[in-house]
């Protein structure tokens, strides 16, 4: 199955880094594995190779050899949940850090608003090509990666500011409030079994995500060159359902990721490919939060 993130869709977990795909929850009967493009389009059971039971697994092979024990990814450089969770503390790490100085360094009064705004913006488009570089990457680069997060770090602490304290008291905190619940319910509704990503599953969001983004772009052309708010998908009652579907569309993604990185740990990626990981959980959260942060707003301006 793949996922929203372009970090997983383009170079993560896919048998072009050397090791079985990852684009599919496993069928009944046991786990799949790659044979020719996608392996969970084919719909096969699980099934080693003829002659070689081994060849899916250098590790497993050179152990049988000599008789030994197969070895644990910390002896194999493999990836594991500790890498995960560490590369993801640390991309989002520097991301707080750098949002909690633009918040303190670049002020929001009115003689200085244009030029934090500006920063902001500017910090946002540096963030967002620096994404695209790493989307389009074989590998994983964790100065790349981490370099994304401090500029989207002091776009967050920017437009945070501005919504804290020009149009909601509190905003920011309820809006971290409500992207780690958003987060912890999702990560229980997943390992309890209550969300299955599969095709069906995968497809329906991703349809849902691009006319979502089809339609607020379009409602940006309009708000550019007709003034106003465009069509309204941005404001009143409207724009608080479409916030809504932001943030539901947000939770469906991480689910996405959390089986990405499931299927990682399940079928051996190398350690390097936790940046990835990362990266895809830090993008998400990111747009989980700017989903809750637009909503409050609204919210309070319709007040």
């Amino acid at each position: 199955m793949r996922s929203r993130n372009p970090v997983f869709s383009r170079r993560g977990f896919s048998r072009d880094n050397g090791y079985a795909g990852f684009n599919a929850a496993p069928q009944a009967g046991g786990p799949a594995v790659a044979t020719q493009g996608n392996p969970y389009a084919q719909g096969a059971p699980y099934a080693p190779p003829a002659g070689n039971p081994y060849a899916q697994n250098p590790y497993a092979q050179q152990d049988q050899q000599y008789g030994a024990p197969p070895q644990s990814p910390a002896t194999t450089g493999r990836m594991t949940m500790d890498d995960v969770v560490i590369r993801t503390a640390s991309t989002l790490g520097v991301l707080v850090v750098t949002a909690a100085l633009a918040w303190a360094l670049l002020p929001v009064d009115d003689a200085n608003i244009g030029r934090s705004i500006g920063v902001g913006v500017g910090a946002a488009l540096v963030g967002m090509v620096l994404a695209l570089v790493q989307s389009f990457k074989r590998k994983a680069s964790p100065a790349l990666i981490l370099t994304y997060a401090a500029f989207e770090g002091v776009f967050l602490g920017v437009i945070s500011s501005v919504v804290d304290n020009r149009i909601a008291d509190g905003a920011a905190m309820q809006a971290v409030i409500g992207t780690m619940a958003v987060f912890a319910g999702v990560l229980i509704a997943y390992k309890a079994g209550w969300i299955r990503v599969n095709r069906r599953f995968y497809g329906f969001v991703m349809a849902a995500a691009l006319g979502f983004v089809f339609l607020m772009m379009v409602n940006l052309l309009f708000a550019v060159f007709g003034g106003g708010d465009g069509l309204g998908f941005r404001s009143g009652t409207l724009g608080v359902v479409f916030g809504i579907v932001g943030i539901i569309l947000g939770a469906c993604f991480l689910a996405m990721d959390f089986k990405q990185v499931e299927d990682g740990l399940a079928y051996g990626a190398p350690r390097e490919e936790a940046w990835l990981a990362a990266f895809g959980l830090t993008l998400t959260l990111v747009w989980l939060y700017l989903e809750f942060l637009r909503l409050i707003a609204i919210l309070n301006s319709n007040d």
